[in-house]
């Protein structure tokens, strides 16, 4: 089969690799129909994450039609459409009985490694370095899915994949996202990053009962696109972003701040400058730009939520005023399972369309320079799609 595999920071390939098998009673081969591309995909793309290898097959936001399932597999037929979580949960564990699924103890079979980096170890995830399980990714023509009776979730037959496609990852990462901020009626929210986890964060804050949400980011594109989900917008460029949040919130500061932007954040001024010198010689692993303002413009007793991927350390972090404030802090990998039902719910209601985020829509052979048009923010792109 054909596949997008990794051989070094700015160097994927699409390449012959070996179809994947059945190795496990609870495995199924799915045949990927759609596949995308995440933000989360850029810091494989541009070497921050470790303990990736040459050869590795990426991707892990992807869905497609079962063509085999291991003999314990008896929730899926060949045939079914499916999509896939990227997060990959057991089901039996203390943290899946509890419904903690991003955190399974099961899932993956390199957690040791995880353990020497992190102290505990998540999920196992696709696509994502062998520190997260090795597991083969989804930006592929076959994926092999293990714990397939837990985790894939048949969809709708009338629901095209574009609708659906985002269930794997990105529209449930928003929505947890805007969820942990514990909104209340009347609540201003503010959201850094207008990329594809930012503009579902934003709509699931108006969903969720957000009065306003203020969206932060400086591609014009990625703010008209926040601007019609209803949100009001800051364009970090022009700086003054905490003088303008006080001004837009009568001086208290958003009830809650979302940090949809993670390690490779771009910022503005000397502070900016510090972080990419220190990432660029591994003096500190992620550029928390992005986490800074938003613990500095949060009112008293806000809610910090982090979806953005960190890594590992970071530096200058304002943890007194963190404290002085009161703020409570909710972050960490998408509970995928929990959302899946009541998201594909939704969509099936027409209350939401979540293909409403995709710029581009390219074939997998298109993949290599598509990387480089998504991490370099060319061509209006926002999000891609990648059909196998």
């Amino acid at each position: 089969m054909r596949a997008l595999c990794w051989y070094g920071s700015e160097d994927v390939r699409v390449e012959t690799v070996p179809d994947p098998e059945i190795i496990n009673p609870r495995d199924a081969i799915v045949r990927v129909t759609s596949t995308a591309i995440c933000g989360s995909d850029l810091h494989l793309y541009d070497g921050y994450i470790p303990t990736m290898q040459k050869g590795d097959i990426l991707g892990h936001e992807f869905m497609g039609e079962v063509v085999a399932v291991g003999k314990d597999v008896k929730n899926l037929r060949i045939g079914d459409r499916v999509v896939v979580p990227f997060t990959i949960a057991c089901g039996n564990c203390y943290y899946c009985k509890n419904k903690l699924w991003s955190l399974c103890d099961n899932s993956n079979p390199n957690a040791w490694m995880a353990e020497a980096a992190y102290g505990s170890s998540p999920s196992g995830l696709f696509g994502y370095s062998h520190m997260l399980g090795g597991y083969a990714g989804g930006q592929a023509e076959y994926v092999r899915v293990p714990f397939a009776d837990v985790g894939p979730l048949k969809v709708s037959s009338d629901l095209p994949d574009e609708q659906v496609l985002f269930l794997t990852d990105i529209f449930p990462t928003g929505y947890q996202a805007a969820e942990n901020c514990n909104i209340q009626p009347g609540q201003v929210i503010a959201i850094w990053g207008c990329g594809p986890v930012g503009q579902f964060a934003i709509r699931s804050a108006f969903m969720l009962g957000a009065d306003r949400v203020i969206a932060i980011d400086r591609i014009p594109e990625r703010l008209r696109m926040a601007e019609s989900s209803g949100a009001e917008t800051i364009d970090y460029s022009e700086g003054y972003v905490l003088e303008r949040l006080k001004e837009l919130t009568g001086g208290r500061g958003p009830d809650a701040c979302i940090d949809a932007v993670g390690m490779e954040a771009h910022g503005m001024g000397a502070l900016g400058v510090y972080d990419k010198v220190k990432q660029s010689v591994r003096l500190e692993t992620d550029r928390p730009i992005a986490l800074r303002e938003a613990i500095m413009a949060c009112r008293k007793g806000g809610i910090i939520s982090i979806p953005g991927v960190y890594g590992g350390i970071i530096d200058k972090m304002p943890i007194g005023v963190a404290f002085g404030k009161g703020l409570s802090f909710h972050m960490g990998q998408t509970h995928m399972h929990r959302y899946l039902k009541p998201l594909h719910e939704l969509i099936s209601k027409g209350e939401i369309d979540p293909s409403f985020v995709i710029t581009h829509r390219l074939k997998l052979a298109d993949a290599p320079a598509a990387y480089r048009t998504f991490r370099d923010k060319q061509d209006g792109c926002i999000k891609v799609v990648l059909t196998p």
